[in-house]
């Protein structure tokens, strides 16, 4: 069978010459299909298109680069203005603390130098040898003026009874309980009870012992010469026992307590004609039987403390009643946004006029401690409604500090926080 021979290829181009075959031409058809692509169009070289690349992307390159030039002068502007508010802020700072530290100073009541505020500095617990014994100062009261405050829960204070009268405040709190063998422990709740804390080692004891070194003037003396404050030897000392637990159980152990107190004549007591007032006042509440206080009819050395929200009740009078309470919220409901409605001092006008007209001092206890703004706002308005008793728990803001200056520029200057 004729086989056939393979023969050279060749081309007709257009100019009628040949071209030599596939296998002696240096470019083959195949390199010349894979390198038309630079070719179409033009005879333009590799290092052509480079250039025209370069050429085109040189004004991006230098966008971006003016870019970057503004940012960069927008960030150096923004770090002076924050440096400058920074240092602006120091400065604000530095007056703010300047300007409260010169109110705090200037404004701050001084240091008070008497025999009581002594007692408070170097107080201790009671012991079982008794209440702190402390070497007697005759400047024991000195520019102590008496006010009319009720050191609410005295006997949480780091210096029970002494701390109140160091500030100013004529009236105390104690309360109590009565334990199996007849002793009264003083305590908000009985098991935080401890048995050297008594009503005697924390409040009688320390009152006759101050009484006998000041020589009081007894109840019995027309004219009081001596009393506990030399700025107001009238002004009397009141005692107020919360009964805690059973109070027919507890009012005679507590009578018996008294009893040397009321010998040697300090009581304010009723004679069956009228009330004789005395260096210290006794008044019962809580679970103090009212029964029992009005059953001593000519020897009464304990006064009740009668219901304000009640106090039309004919059965409180002057004879068996000294304080007339009330717990705030009971009495005028909630005070909401800071402030007092005009509905809610209304009320407190009425009752405190109430008391008063009975010959009893009206007392609200629980009110506001805080926001201290709204506390100061409340003082206001009881002291300015002419309230018998203002019942406080920080007893240097209420007697010492002036209450318009207590908040200045947001800052608190007085109150416990």
């Amino acid at each position: 069978m004729p086989t056939f021979k393979d023969f050279p290829r060749r081309y007709h181009d257009t100019n009628g010459s040949d071209i030599e075959s596939q296998a002696s031409s240096s470019v083959d058809l195949e390199d010349i299909e894979k390198t038309k692509w630079y070719h179409h169009g033009g005879s333009k070289s590799f290092k052509s298109l480079i250039s025209v690349r370069e050429w085109r992307s040189r004004p991006s390159k230098g966008v971006d680069l003016e870019r970057r030039r503004r940012r960069k002068a927008l960030v150096r502007k923004l770090f002076i203005v924050l440096g400058v508010l920074g240092c602006f802020g120091i400065v604000v700072a530095i007056t703010y603390v300047s300007f409260v530290g010169a109110l705090i100073s200037r404004l701050e009541p001084p240091k008070v130098s008497s025999g009581l505020q002594h007692i408070v500095d170097n107080w201790n617990e009671p012991d079982a040898a008794g209440a702190y014994k402390f070497e007697w100062r005759d400047e024991f009261s000195r520019d102590i003026v008496p006010k009319s405050c009720h050191s609410h829960n005295d006997y949480w204070r780091s210096v029970p009874t002494y701390e109140a009268l160091a500030a100013g405040c004529v009236g105390i709190e104690a309360d109590i309980w009565l334990t199996d063998d007849n002793e009264l422990l003083v305590s908000h709740a009985w098991k935080s009870t401890k048995r050297e804390r008594t009503l005697r080692s924390l409040y009688l004891d320390p009152l006759t012992n101050i009484f006998e070194n000041r020589n009081v003037s007894t109840a019995s003396a027309e004219n009081k010469e001596v009393g506990v404050f030399d700025a107001d030897p009238n002004a009397s000392v009141v005692l107020l026992i919360d009964f805690k637990n059973d109070g027919h159980k507890i009012w005679p152990i507590l009578l018996s307590q008294l009893q040397p107190l009321r010998e040697k004549g300090w009581l304010t007591y009723f004679n069956g004609t009228k009330v004789v007032p005395g260096p210290l006042t006794v008044v019962g509440t809580g679970n103090t039987p009212f029964e029992l206080v009005q059953a001593n009819n000519t020897n009464r050395y304990v006064f009740f403390d009668a219901p304000l929200n009640d106090i039309s009740n004919p059965s409180y009078t002057v004879e068996n009643s000294y304080y007339a309470s009330v717990q705030m919220s009971k009495a005028i409901g909630r005070i909401w946004f800071n402030r007092l409605t005009a509905g809610q001092v209304d009320t407190l006008k009425k009752q405190i006029k109430a008391a008063a007209d009975k010959g009893l001092k009206s007392r609200y206890w629980d009110t506001p401690s805080w926001p201290i703004s709204l506390r100061d706002k409340v003082w206001f308005t009881l002291t300015e409604n002419d309230v018998g008793m203002l019942n406080v728990d920080d007893l240097i803001s209420a007697t010492r500090w002036n209450w318009n200056w207590c908040v200045i520029a947001g800052f608190t200057l007085c109150g416990k926080s």
